[in-house]
């Protein structure tokens, strides 16, 4: 089975980096909100055109009031779900070739989204085309999930959810190798402490000795809040993000907190609670729960075995310290696109995939969908 999906990816090679070139022309960052564009021009004619290449590969598609949409292979309710973004951050400075060109050269393609996250989700969707075309039969439906709103605040995904089931189980191939069973929990939190003329030193000294006490002088653990907590799978927590301000009579404070599974927020909250002083407030501006799946699940293990069959490569499932879709798409994890030592590639000048990985990324994503939905 692995040699008939793989030489049907190899036979639509030149199509899928074409495709991939398509959507990445695209100018996709955020832009203004209208009435039919939730997010901007740019990601609304990316989701259009990654919809017009999944009709034209002849898979029935919806667009969801241009927040997010999807192309289906198979009928049925419970679905098989691969949910990428087609949104990108800005460009920045530094690039060697235009950001928007997909320009080509000496094996590698470059451009804003070809690894995060275009590349990877329309390498999925020829991953599935494999299946249609070498005549594999499923037991349930798949779909090709395109978002539009992942780098500025995931609101695509709770649109989605009001108006379309969530799949029964599936992967977002938008962080790393081998398969994620676990991504940390994410938390912003703001301190703030009110002012006015006649107390406007005292409170700047309470403020700043409470500050200096238990962030500035602990370690990034959080250890003098006593927020310390660790295990070996997730590590330990990181604070990190400091942001001082003023707004409307108050001295603000904001931390982010990247956290392990051992804790919930709730614990997270009161620990810091127990050091701040009357006048101290503290806000949960932000919070992603941690995402867990078991190491031996049917899910963790197909993917693994996808992996492992296709690239050769230790498959042993790990946790990351990223946030990704699956922290509000449920049933979901983290698979693909990069490979053990690609770091510093996404986000930065002159983002990249050497076209040999995305071939290869297509090779292990149709092995994974097949294992999934056989």
């Amino acid at each position: 089975m692995e040699k008939i999906l793989n030489d049907k990816v190899e036979e639509y090679k030149e199509e899928l980096l074409k495709s991939i070139v398509e959507v990445v022309n695209i100018p996709s960052i955020k832009g203004e909100a209208k009435d039919t564009v939730p997010f901007g021009q740019g990601p609304k004619d990316a989701l259009t055109k990654g919809l017009e290449i999944a009709e034209r590969l002849g898979f029935k598609t919806k667009n969801v009031d241009n927040y997010i949409g999807y192309a289906q292979y198979g009928e049925g309710e419970d679905y098989i779900g691969i949910l990428g973004h087609l949104d990108v951050v800005p460009v920045g400075e530094g690039w060697i070739f235009p950001p928007f060109s997909g320009h080509i050269e000496n094996g590698k393609m470059y451009g804003r989204g070809v690894l995060d996250n275009k590349g990877p989700i329309i390498s999925a969707l020829y991953g599935l085309h494999a299946i249609k075309e070498a005549g594999l039969k499923l037991s349930k439906p798949v779909r090709i999930i395109f978002g539009t709103d992942e780098e500025s605040g995931f609101n695509d995904i709770p649109y989605y959810l009001e108006k379309e089931k969530p799949p029964i189980m599936g992967f977002t191939p938008d962080c790393q190798y081998p398969v994620v069973y676990g991504e940390r929990g994410r938390a912003n939190i703001q301190f703030q402490i009110e002012y006015n003329d006649e107390n406007y030193e005292k409170a700047f000294k309470e403020f700043s000795d409470f500050l200096n006490t238990y962030i500035l002088s602990s370690k990034k653990n959080g250890d003098r809040l006593g927020i310390d907590f660790g295990d070996e799978e997730f590590g330990t927590m990181e604070m990190r993000n400091y942001n001082i301000g003023i707004e409307e009579s108050k001295f603000l404070f904001n931390i982010s907190l990247s956290y392990p599974a051992i804790v919930g927020i709730d614990e997270i909250l009161e620990k810091i609670q127990s050091k701040l002083s009357n006048n101290i407030k503290m806000k949960l501006l932000l919070n992603y729960n941690p995402v867990k799946f078991e190491k031996d699940s049917f899910l963790v293990k197909s993917l693994q075995k996808a992996y492992e069959e296709v690239a050769n490569l230790d498959g042993t499932p790990i946790t990351t310290r990223g946030g990704t879709y699956a922290k509000i798409m449920p049933n979901i994890v983290p698979f693909g696109p990069s490979f053990p030592g690609q770091d510093g590639i996404s986000h930065n000048p002159n983002e990249y995939m050497d076209i040999s990985d995305i071939v290869l990324n297509a090779k292990i994503f149709a092995q994974a969908i097949y294992n999934l939905a056989k």
